[in-house]
């Protein structure tokens, strides 16, 4: 923790009817700092003097410190701060509130710095601290909180809706306002997980990304996977930090290849799997056959916990097994934004009863008859729902729904928290087992992360949690260099967005700055006896080819660009035996990692690159 700026700082006293606003912006010893107070719901708005001009302050509202630090108005050492920081809501915008006590001298407790650091991390705290451990995080009951986790990972087939549903999970969850689109269109909002700039422009995921947000009382770890082939072995090392798997599948395609082969990689993890049939809104394959699918070429039993009324322009909703219930779907009536009143969760949806009389009359004649008929064949052919069965990988709930128009989704998301697993033990590789609840930290690094903050030049390591507790500032031992590395600035993941993260139990993924301490496969751990987790297998290469920089004045970021990104792991990098030959050699399983490669070298070095295929097939 860094020390404070020498900013006016004092405490402030409230009384109990009201909640009190403050904030400060403080320049140092040099400067004079002005403190606003006001009763909540009462905006003011005022210029602030500072050593290098006015600041425009909204008390209670923004503080966009960040911009107005780059057009030189506000001191290095401007900072907000306030009896309870409520979080970031973007990179630059620190929202505060005061806290309300029905004693006098309240104590300022957190302490925003807005961006000049590490954008959206909280990094200071108050000095006045004598004993930081005795927080009320340390009270927070082991148990509960892993009970609380999912993490699960999203695997499909490319186009089968993937970042469509991730974005409609995050949505119904409360962890955005508004679901964005793959392929938005010019001011529309893009998606959440597809941050990068390619992955935009293409529409598809290149990189697999880590989202956490709290919804209905868990803690959900979303890991988002590309579907392309080229990008596998991206995939398989976020699939081994998962303890769920959603396998997703097109309806009217079924099972495509991909889909066949990311389904053996969550198999041998030992992943539950949830198979979530989407795209129901156009004409697809019976639900018969799609079960008939899945259970034939995985030999794995399936279970439908939904079932579908219609397909395509007659799709009318599902019949929820469990209670009963049909969920009839308006196509017209779920489009668009949620306006001011409407509940989002109910958009577009009309519930009735299975034996509701009207059943028949709103669904027409014939889809009530065929309904009738599967839920008789379901329940007198169809397996039971089994949870232990689900949570061996040894029957697979399916639901049936449209991400892309909103439907079933929140009810698979419902259904899913009370199906699925919390964390998982792991064994290590002499054979011991970590249990989540174990007293001692310990996680492992499955994906490293260069550039998600271009401002910065981050390197990021994503870690999952895999037992104890993990607390900011303390200090681990990376198994693989027996050196112990203090963890002081880690973030919660929301995409390419960071918060500061204070503590972390089994469950939870957690980014870390990587200044070149960690690697694919590190465990991290606390305690006197080592800990080591099995390595992240690596695929072997099909592809080479020299990598030669276009502008020779370019060289320094031509080789730090080469250094960052081949350092995270998705392109190998080789050189010639021949000294001559001083470009590196990329290698690759697919021809797509090479454009990705050569796209950020241009985008985020300024580096143009020409890419010399070499005739080899295996790297031996």
């Amino acid at each position: 923790t860094r020390a404070l700026p020498t900013a006016k700082m004092s405490s402030f006293a409230v009384s109990s009817a009201r909640v009190v606003r403050t904030c400060v912006v403080g320049s140092g010893n040099k400067g004079r700092g002005v403190t606003s107070r006001v009763a909540s719901g009462t905006p003011i708005h005022r210029r602030v003097g500072t050593p290098k001009g006015n600041v425009s302050l909204h008390v209670g509202c923004e503080l966009n410190a960040l911009q107005r630090r780059r057009r030189g108005s506000v001191s290095r050492n401007a900072i907000v701060n306030a009896g309870e920081s409520s979080g970031w809501e973007d990179a630059s915008t620190c929202v505060v509130r005061g806290e309300e006590s029905g004693e006098a001298g309240g104590t300022v407790d957190s302490c925003c710095e807005s961006g000049f650091t590490e954008v959206g991390a909280c990094l200071t705290q108050e000095e006045s601290s004598k004993n930081p451990t005795a927080s009320s995080v340390e009270t927070r009951d082991l148990q509960k909180e892993v009970s609380s986790r999912r993490t699960f990972a999203i695997i499909s087939h490319p186009d089968a809706g993937k970042t469509t549903l991730t974005e409609k999970l995050l949505y119904y969850g409360g962890a955005i306002n508004e679901a964005g689109a793959v392929r938005s269109r010019r001011g529309a909002k893009a998606a959440t997980s597809d941050w990068m700039e390619m992955e935009q422009q293409r529409g598809i995921s290149i990189s697999s990304t880590a989202l956490s947000f709290q919804y209905a009382g868990f803690t959900l770890n979303l890991l988002d996977t590309p579907g392309h082939v080229d990008f596998s072995e991206d995939t398989y090392r976020t699939v081994t930090a998962a303890d769920n798997a959603v396998m997703l599948i097109d309806s009217a395609k079924g099972l495509e290849p991909q889909t066949r082969k990311l389904f053996e990689v969550c198999r041998l993890n030992g992943l539950p799997i949830f198979t979530f049939c989407n795209k129901m809104d156009r004409p697809s394959l019976e639900p018969l056959e799609l079960l008939d699918q899945i259970e034939r070429e995985f030999s794995l039993p399936t279970y439908a916990v939904n079932w579908p009324i219609g397909s395509g322009d007659t799709f009318q909703g599902v019949f929820h097994r469990p209670t009963r219930e049909v969920h009839l779907f308006s196509k017209d009536a779920s489009a668009g934004k949620t306006k001011k009143g409407e509940d989002k969760n109910t958009k577009g949806l009309e519930i009735v009863e299975f034996s509701d009389a009207r059943l028949e009359g709103l669904i027409g004649s014939n889809l009530y008859e065929q309904l009738v008929e599967d839920i008789e064949l379901l329940d007198e052919l169809g397996a039971e729902l089994d949870l232990q069965k689900v949570h061996d990988g040894q029957l697979t709930p399916v639901f049936f729904g449209s991400g892309g128009n909103n439907f079933g989704v929140k009810l698979f998301l419902d259904t899913f928290l009370g199906y699925s697993t919390k964390p998982r033990k792991r064994i290590t590789r002499d054979g011991s087992v970590l249990h989540p609840t174990d007293e001692n930290f310990c996680g492992f690094v499955f994906k490293l992360q260069a550039n998600m903050d271009p401002r910065h030049r981050d390197k990021v390591a994503f870690v999952r949690v895999v037992s104890g507790r993990f607390e900011r500032g303390m200090k681990v031992t990376n198994a693989r260099t027996k050196k112990q590395v203090a963890l002081s600035r880690p973030s919660a993941l929301f995409g390419q967005d960071k918060t500061v993260l204070d503590v972390g139990f089994a469950g939870d993924i957690i980014g870390l700055n990587n200044p070149g301490s960690f690697e694919i496969g590190d465990t991290l751990y606390m305690g006197g006896s080592q800990r080591e987790l099995p390595p992240i297998p690596t695929f072997t290469p099909e592809l080479f080819a020299y990598l030669r920089n276009s502008d020779t004045g370019k060289y320094k970021q031509f080789q730090k660009g080469v250094a960052e990104l081949l350092g995270e792991g998705a392109v190998q990098v080789m050189y010639s035996r021949d000294a001559i030959k001083q470009d590196p050699i990329l290698a690759a399983v697919g021809g797509l990692q090479f454009e990705v490669v050569q796209h950020r070298m241009k985008q985020e070095y300024g580096v143009e690159t020409t890419l010399d295929p070499l005739a080899f097939s295996v790297a031996r």
